[in-house]
């Protein structure tokens, strides 16, 4: 299927990137753009033979967050809300690993995508931050948190401040800084991830999806338990 605001392209067997595609609006995410996502990840969900998905932003920008210009129009405000709560919980609960690759300034509902990622990489040029808690519009705080712990993420939440790669990189929020050709890399690692049976790479997905809040004996009961019935002793 043609999209207009997102670009999806099968870079290596199993692994497809999605390119956020407006940069005449440093990819602002639109609710246009919301639902082509959405409608794409249930598309590749389906899928038995995607592994992987990369996101990443067109031109010098992931993305600048979500467009502001549709917050003015209260008769959209139904859209803006349907679009967002379903894109993100397609994000969320998507069956396969993610990754973000993230080539530029990632804020606001930018900030977001890339959290609600599994894996995050970012170039040199990189930028994070929440802006948006100047303009009375709350952060999503939680999934933050679970990367890089409580303190730090109500620092960035609460004061908007930006952070650069250096300091993503040392606090957790992504793995790795590329110098070189951050897509190329970001594929690389999904390839590195497909050498898994696509069998285990959902069952681990999904507890880590939901085993956040959970306690030990619940975790373990599903991470060792149940994987030794579902997965090793298939």
């Amino acid at each position: 299927m043609d999209y207009q605001n997102i670009h999806v392209e099968e870079k290596a067997e199993g692994i497809v990137v999605i390119t956020l595609k407006r940069p005449e609006k440093r990819n602002a995410i639109s609710i246009m753009m919301r639902q082509e996502i959405s409608h794409c990840l249930e598309d590749l969900k389906a899928s038995s033979r995607i592994g992987g998905v990369v996101f990443t932003g067109a031109g010098s920008t992931f993305s600048a967050g979500f467009d502001l210009d549709e917050f003015t129009q209260t008769e959209r405000f139904g859209e803006l809300f349907e679009s967002s709560t379903k894109y993100h919980r397609n994000l969320w609960y998507f069956p396969v690993p993610t990754i973000a690759a993230v080539n530029g300034p990632a804020m606001g509902g930018g900030f977001d995508l890339a959290t609600f990622c599994d894996i995050r990489i970012c170039s040199q040029n990189a930028v994070f931050g929440h802006p948006e808690i100047k303009f009375g519009a709350p952060p999503l705080f939680t999934p933050l948190r679970w990367i890089i712990g409580d303190g730090l993420a109500r620092d960035l939440c609460l004061t908007g401040r930006r952070i650069d790669a250096l300091e993503a990189y040392r606090i957790g929020l992504v793995s790795e800084v590329v110098e070189a050709d951050l897509l190329e890399r970001a594929v690389a690692i999904g390839r590195s991830i497909l050498e898994a049976p696509l069998g285990s790479l959902r069952f681990v997905k999904r507890y880590l999806v939901n085993n956040a809040n959970r306690g030990f004996e619940e975790s373990f009961g599903i991470e060792h338990d149940q994987a030794f019935q579902e997965i090793i002793l298939i």
